[in-house]
């Protein structure tokens, strides 16, 4: 494994003539163009309309992050492209696959979560850390390529790499607990034997997340730049797949849980049409809570409650539709079709 290992400053160095390296730094790059074009294909298919914060962070941090973020490596490593070119296209992928995966976690908090004070709070550490942690890390890349320039860049690239990797895995682990905190409490409306199991694998594919953002933590922290940074296509690639499976599952649960009558779907108080809460990303304005009356009335406090605070309103955008059947003893109700 010491062949592997890439002098300190890092980005402004090549891989040496080690082949086993090269080789490994090939298949990562190969894997996460795989999973990318997979997760695209996926993305433009299951989405019935094109909008959102969750449909376009996850294309982004995709298409125009972890594909151009290992192009820019490639060229780095296997051209002799000049250093600025190869430099402004890893950095650029970089910054949208990075921040592109955190909006992508925050953007799916509001089907779970809907204290507006804690999600301006992590749109706010999200904000921060682009000015905090990208600014000053791609200043630094730069400067680290200007040929003979001062060391001085090396050193400080050194120092700001880990500083930044550690920063954005301390913000994912974050939000990612936050999301498993208000999954458990959400599903926890349901008792059946398949929603305790959702709940599980939710917090097991959350944990190997967060896992996932130790080892580049590690791998950058032992000084084998080489292979975090190319590695990290892979993972981030992985993530992505991981949160649009994540979402599914959260949906089935949700669909399951509620009947597809009361806490999933939900009439407006004039007009009948399904609308969204204040504030989710799928909204078109929506309607605050106080304008939303449930199809049916519910006898559980719990149930009022979940309806009162805008949950469960919205994941019908993701992979469900609604429509009206009249019922023979019933009146009309909303049923929910996958």
């Amino acid at each position: 494994m010491s062949s592997m290992k890439v002098p300190v400053d890092g980005i402004a160095n090549d891989l040496g003539r080690g082949d086993a390296l090269r080789l490994i730094i090939v298949t990562f790059l190969a894997i996460s163009w795989y999973n990318v074009i997979e997760l695209i294909a996926l993305t433009l298919s299951t989405f019935r309309q094109w909008k959102g914060l969750y449909f376009w962070s996850l294309l982004i941090s995709s298409f125009l992050g972890v594909m151009p973020y290992s192009l820019g490596f490639m060229l780095k490593y296997f051209s002799n492209v000049n250093s600025f070119i190869s430099v402004t296209v890893l950095t650029a992928g970089w910054w949208a696959m990075v921040t592109g995966q955190a909006l992508v976690l925050y953007s799916r908090l509001h089907l779970v979560l809907q204290d507006d004070w804690i999600l301006r709070r992590v749109l706010y550490m999200i904000c921060a850390n682009v000015v905090l942690l990208h600014v000053p890390t791609s200043v630094l890349t730069y400067g680290s390529n200007i040929p003979h320039g001062p060391p001085l860049f090396h050193e400080v690239y050194r120092i700001m790499e880990k500083i930044q990797i550690t920063g954005f895995t301390v913000q994912e682990a974050i939000i990612s607990g936050l999301y498993v905190i208000e999954s458990i409490k959400l599903l926890r409306i349901g008792s059946e034997k398949e929603d305790r199991k959702t709940i599980y694998q939710l917090v097991g594919i959350n944990i190997f997340i967060v896992l996932m953002d130790i080892l580049l933590l590690s791998l950058e922290y032992a000084d084998y730049y080489a292979l975090q940074v190319t590695l990290k296509g892979t993972v981030y690639s992985l993530k992505l797949k991981l949160e649009f499976a994540i979402l599914g599952r959260l949906l089935e649960a949700i669909r399951r849980g509620s009947g597809c009558n009361i806490r999933l779907c939900s009439f407006h108080s004039l007009g009948g049409a399904p609308i969204m809460p204040r504030g989710h990303p799928y909204s078109d304005g929506g309607e605050s809570a106080s304008d939303v009356m449930t199809s049916q009335r519910t006898n559980s406090i719990t149930e009022r409650n979940q309806v009162s605070q805008g949950k469960l309103l919205g994941s019908k955008h993701f992979t469900t539709w609604i429509e009206k059947r009249p019922s023979a003893n019933k009146p009309p109700y909303l049923s929910c079709i996958y």
